[in-house]
């Protein structure tokens, strides 16, 4: 894991790219790879690359990047480059193939197989590759830079057009030490943030810097043209499998059970210690057990709780998993006065900004990992969106049943009014205006703001100037449409699921996971997100998905024999974080208030002050919980300050 950043000098200024301004880009991300630095300028100064060094694998000198394909070229420095952060878990069986038609190799790293593997079979070689990974790729002999995110998202890219060069990196932070690089605030960017707490695929919130959509690479041309390709759907079928047998339970059990264990294997490919962040849930329980299935030590488990708040802490459940497996068990216990002190330093590594609060207990137990001499952790993200683990898909699934399904046109609307003045800005109010405006029925999994609370929160003037931000699920649902044109495009459930993976769980749990594991210097691999299982676990019917009213049926299933029976079918409580609490009798919430109400954002007239004081009082005399859109607007006031009230913030480590 590592982080990069470049430059595409295509319209040749002699200033743009220099060896100091490199070298203060990749500075600014030391904290993804603190182990190496390497910068290469072309000679020609149309490509600058940079890069920092987290070493896990070959952690020798031949490990090193930027790197070329010179053992293997007629040009002497090589005329292919690459900067890669992420990891390929099949190189090995790649590096035997390219080494049976001739290719030398230097060392033992994974970031030499992807040179000879895209110089062998061009851009296509991507679709070989089991990992997560962010890239850039220079071919000299065509004058063509190539920028690739993995097929789910686990890695990002930026990547700006700005005084005819393009720039990119592993985070925005890099980008912005460049001096010919300006910022400003996207107000689109900023209206979806509310709703959906990060923005949509492909979008940031600084004016023309985008990032990358998972599953994508983009081709840059000598003359700075761009061309984005998908190169991977969830409808892919690396295995092919006759449609009928996903109805049949002990099929589906026997291929999950196959294919997670797989994944754990390869992700265990490592040259320096790892472990498993442990919640004490169905996801990190089955990554110890099935990893202590192949280890002769201990696994090494970590986990993070809350002091004086019993309720979010699921400690009990981790520990039991750690006497069941004889794990080598670590924890930390956190307060409200840690999250207050982390909060600035928070925000500077999310860049975008992330309003989920599980970034604060996700740094401080990653940070435990680091210092208890951990460098690489397996981590549960994606199970609840492949197999259907959120109680709210039951929620909106009924929700679009009986407005969409069941109730006449003609009653939408005054469904609409009737919600609206018994309920006021509550969720039931929310489905209703949109069946009566004919809006998308589903936004997505972790939605802050509604569209109906922005009609109080937002200045007129700022709303006509932004869309609503369901039109990712719009467009999402579209497309599913198109890949699958038969009965299973019609599945509520499948249309939700593919929403997630293109925006939750790309945009919002894996940059999560990413910043504030990157943020200490950890690598989280995410065995749920092989793109085998999601492939597999897609074709899946929803009546296998949630079955007799229990979510996640199917993985359960799977577990069974693997784990403990009340760590299956517990109730979900998932990893979470007391900001509510903290919000509603805490010193946060003085703290919050402030920050918000004196923010900038304030003064630029795009929220109503009346509206923010009132969701404060009602937070904290318990009549509603707006716990979630005041974590939301103190995040965003943070990051707005840090960007642009005070440009030269950063945070003390």
């Amino acid at each position: 894991m590592c982080g990069i950043a470049g430059i595409f000098n295509y319209g040749n200024s002699p200033t743009l790219i220099s060896e100091p301004v490199l070298r203060a880009m990749t500075a600014e991300i030391a904290h993804r790879g603190p182990d190496d630095d390497g910068i290469y300028i072309s000679p020609d100064r149309k490509i600058g690359f940079g890069f920092r060094r987290l070493a896990i694998i070959d952690l020798s000198p031949a490990g090193h990047q930027p790197m070329s394909n010179r053992l293997n070229s007629k040009h002497p420095d090589g005329d292919i480059w690459i900067v890669f952060n992420g990891e390929i878990y099949n190189h090995r069986e790649l590096r035997a193939e390219l080494e049976q038609k001739g290719y030398r190799y230097q060392g033992r790293s994974d970031t030499e197989t992807i040179l000879y593997a895209y110089q062998e079979w061009g851009i296509e070689c991507i679709k070989k590759f089991y990992g997560m990974f962010g890239m850039a790729i220079w071919d000299a002999r065509k004058e063509e830079l190539y920028l690739i995110r993995d097929r789910i998202g686990i890695k990002p890219v930026y990547y700006t057009f700005q005084h005819g060069a393009l720039f990119f990196a592993s985070e925005i932070k890099a980008l912005l030490k460049h001096p010919s690089i300006s910022k400003a605030l996207n107000l689109q960017g900023l209206s979806d943030y509310l709703s959906l707490l990060t923005t949509l695929p492909g979008e940031t919130m600084f004016k023309g810097i985008f990032k990358l959509e998972a599953g994508h690479y983009a081709r840059i041309d000598k003359h700075g043209e761009l061309q984005k390709v998908k190169y991977w759907d969830l409808t892919h079928e690396t295995e092919s499998f006759p449609q009928e047998k996903f109805y049949i339970e002990s099929f589906c059990i026997d291929n999950i059970r196959r294919l997670l264990r797989d994944s754990i294997r390869l992700r265990m490919m490592s040259d320096v210690p790892f472990g498993v962040l442990l919640s004490g849930g169905i996801d990190s329980s089955m990554n110890v057990a099935l990893m202590s299935e192949l280890m002769s030590r201990p696994v090494e488990t970590f986990t993070v709780g809350f002091k004086d708040l019993e309720k979010y802490n699921e400690l009990q459940y981790a520990r039991q998993i750690a006497k069941e497996f004889q794990t080598n068990h670590h924890e930390i216990l956190l307060t409200e006065q840690d999250a207050i002190d982390f909060l600035p330093k928070m925000v500077w590594h999310q860049d975008e900004p992330n309003a989920d609060p599980v970034c604060v207990p996700l740094y401080f137990v990653s940070k435990l990992a680091r210092e208890s001499g951990t460098i690489v952790v397996q981590v549960g993200e994606g199970s609840d969106e492949e197999f259907s683990g959120y109680v709210h898909y039951l929620r909106e699934w009924r929700y679009y049943h009986y407005c969409y399904s069941l109730l006449p046109d003609a009653l939408k609307h005054l469904l609409y009014y009737a919600v609206r003045k018994v309920k006021g800005d509550t969720l039931p109010t929310e489905y209703a205006r949109r069946a009566s405006e004919n809006d998308v029925p589903f936004y997505g999994g972790a939605v802050s703001f509604t569209e109906e609370m922005k009609k109080s929160l937002l200045t007129d003037s700022f709303r006509r100037k932004v869309h609503s931000s369901g039109r990712l699920a719009e467009r999402c649902f579209a497309d599913l449409k198109r890949l699958l044109p038969d009965a299973r495009s019609e599945e509520y459930l499948r249309k939700m699921i593919y929403a997630e993976f293109k925006g939750r769980l790309a945009e919002l749990l894996l940059m999560r996971v990413d910043k504030m594991s990157m943020a200490v210097s950890v690598e989280a691999r995410v065995p749920f997100l092989d793109h085998r299982l999601v492939e597999f676990a897609f074709r899946i019917p929803q009546q296998l998905k949630i079955k007799h009213g229990e979510p996640k049926y199917i993985l359960k299933k799977a577990a069974e024999g693997i784990l403990p029976h009340n760590i299956i079918y517990r109730k979900k409580q998932g990893f979470a974080a007391p900001s509510s609490e903290w919000l509603r009798n805490g010193k946060l919430s003085q703290i919050a208030e402030a920050r918000i109400l004196g923010s900038g954002l304030m003064n630029k007239y795009l929220f109503s002050k009346k509206y923010i004081k009132h969701l404060f009082e009602a937070h904290r005399g318990g009549k509603r919980g707006y716990g979630a859109q005041l974590w939301t607007l103190l995040v965003l006031a943070e990051w707005y300050a840090q960007h642009f009230e005070n440009a030269s913030l950063k945070p003390e480590d």
